[in-house]
């Protein structure tokens, strides 16, 4: 069999000038490929000279508006900022779901979630906190969760007025498994992650450093992370932690899963059960 002959290169010279290059309007959620790094994502975001791309994982990276910079179905186009100032605002709340323009925040619900601390809280504010307020629930530290069960009752479950809980380190033979396993009402849901603490929740990258520090037992976690990152105390890096999420790409699964039951348990419109 004889080998075709190729008597040009195809991709020799400079191809962007043997043809025109259509241009595309950056509209939201248009999927594209950028075609130098060959990131496909769709479009979350567009300024003036650069576009921001969210794969299917979550993760986000911003490229600039460069000529022949992108393909849409394997076709080569020139990405430009929509000119309509309504395609350009943010579609989507932090926590991915789709924002709802002009709606007011409700009045709280009975219903609650309750997470473990403080910096718990602020977290799931920072995700969530748009659509919780659309929904009127009210997020709530606890401070620990030892004495969970009397919290439960003294909450007072029940049809209309349900509880979420989110604990850490929820994992089989913890101290936190034990606990929750005493939880038995219907109108209870409990759900947790497998970090040690909420800031381990907190996608590394996202942070800027490689991998959350190995901390010994027996030390303070958040102590240790801080002594392993030459950080002058906890509340210097929970700083540089909290500023660091601007969204759900930048939490791992187990929290968005863990968070997302949680909002759809207490805000189910289901009596009687």
């Amino acid at each position: 069999m004889r080998s075709k002959d190729y008597r040009e290169d195809v991709l020799a010279g400079d191809w962007r000038k043997r043809r025109t290059i259509p241009t595309v309007e950056a509209e939201p959620d248009l999927v594209v490929e950028e075609a130098a790094s060959g990131f496909c994502g769709a479009v979350v975001a567009c300024a003036k000279d650069a576009v921001t791309l969210e794969d299917r994982f979550g993760n986000r990276r911003m490229f600039p508006l460069a000529a022949a910079g992108f393909l849409i179905d394997g076709e080569v186009v020139t990405l430009t900022r929509p000119t309509s100032a309504a395609a350009i605002t943010p579609q989507r709340t932090a926590s991915g779901s789709v924002a709802v323009p002009g709606v007011k925040a409700k009045v709280a619900k009975a219903s609650r979630i309750y997470v473990e601390g403080v910096h718990d809280a602020a977290l799931v504010e920072r995700v969530w906190g748009e659509d919780l307020r659309i929904e009127g629930v009210v997020v709530e530290p606890l401070h620990g969760v030892d004495d969970l069960p009397a919290l439960i009752r003294d909450f007072g479950p029940g049809p209309g007025r349900k509880l979420g809980v989110l604990v850490d380190h929820l994992v089989p033979g913890s101290k936190e498994s034990r606990i929750v396993a005493e939880v038995s009402s219907p109108h209870v849901l409990v759900t947790g992650h497998p970090f040690v603490d909420i800031w381990e929740a907190v996608k590394p990258s996202a942070v800027g450093i490689a991998a959350w520090p190995t901390v010994p037992k027996g030390t303070d976690w958040k102590q240790g992370v801080c002594d392993a990152l030459g950080v002058g105390d906890p509340q210097e890096m929970w700083r540089r932690v909290i500023r660091s999420v601007s969204s759900y790409a930048d939490v791992e699964p187990e929290l968005l899963g863990a968070v997302e039951r949680l909002i759809d348990h207490v805000t189910a419109d289901v009596y009687g059960v």
